[in-house]
């Protein structure tokens, strides 16, 4: 139909099925037949066929202008779809785990929209078995996660992060600078989110150290245990990336656990290995930094 639509709107114009299958690279044969098409599914002569030309009647006088519309529409979608297709705009639906979303996404996406301004972002975030879920449900088209491993999911390093003990500047191990872990161990330890990977890492960091480590309280965020440590109610082992402006500031103090690994950990962008990732998504990625896997 938008073919017939276009063969109506440049007769119209030019006045003549000739130039009109010119304009829009046809034969005259296939332009002709376009317009009768049109005229038949309408069940209107939409010209008068004189010796000067076509003329249009009073129905495709009174056409023209829907025709018009459907056609500048029409192609203004196809210039939508094309800047897509090259990454200039659209959408990218991005899965993260909420630390990932709330200190390392925002640099990431600030140097993204520098790039590419008229591209929508819109972020879920969930845990890592969450964001594996998005991804591979086809909805979200990246994820973003610490260590994940899936035989149908591709993944790109884009950072690494550590786990420290952050205190709070008063406390003593702040003056010290250091600690054993069973002297952590013994403090009011805050803890955060049982089901995400860190729990699990602080717990195994005790472990492997044999010590028991009393908890004074238990919150859902690393978020709110930090905000827990800067008012002085405890210490906690908390992302790296989640105290770097509260030490840069002295809310907050890096102290060493003394006999303890350091526990680093790899955050990747995932997608799925079946979809490579798009002109977009690469973009997206690179943001980041970081090198495939």
């Amino acid at each position: 139909m938008i073919g017939q639509l276009e063969v109506f709107v440049e007769v119209a114009r030019l006045g003549s099925v000739g130039r009109a299958g010119e304009a829009l690279e046809l034969t005259q044969p296939a332009a002709t037949w376009r317009l009768q098409a049109l005229e038949r599914e309408l069940g209107i002569a939409l010209f008068d066929r004189t010796g000067r030309g076509m003329r249009l009647t009073a129905a495709g006088r009174a056409t023209l202008p829907y025709a018009e519309r459907a056609v500048r529409a029409t192609r203004e979608m196809r210039g939508v779809v094309q800047a897509v297709q090259r990454g200039a705009s659209g959408r990218l639906d991005v899965g993260c785990s909420p630390a990932i979303g709330v200190y390392l996404l925002p640099e990431a996406l600030l140097r993204f929209r520098a790039r590419r301004p008229n591209v929508e972002v819109a972020v879920r975030t969930g845990h890592s078995e969450e964001v594996l879920r998005l991804v591979l449900d086809g909805e979200a088209r990246v994820g973003l996660v610490r260590t994940l491993r899936h035989p149908d999911i591709s993944t790109c390093q884009i950072a690494e992060d550590d786990l420290v003990l952050a205190a709070h500047p008063d406390h003593p191990f702040a003056s010290r600078g250091h600690a054993s872990a069973g002297e952590v161990g013994a403090e009011g330890l805050i803890l955060f989110d049982r089901a995400s990977s860190f729990y699990e890492l602080t717990q195994s960091l005790f472990a492997r150290a044999g010590v028991l480590p009393r908890i004074a309280m238990e919150l859902d965020s690393a978020e709110g245990a930090k905000m827990m440590v800067a008012k002085g109610l405890g210490i906690a082992i908390l992302p790296a990336m989640a105290i770097v402006r509260d030490l840069a500031e002295g809310r907050l103090v890096r102290v060493q656990i003394d006999d303890a690994d350091v526990i680093r950990r790899k955050i990747y962008a995932i997608w799925r290995t079946d979809e490579p990732p798009t002109e977009i998504v690469s973009e997206f990625i690179d943001s980041f930094g970081g090198s495939d896997e």
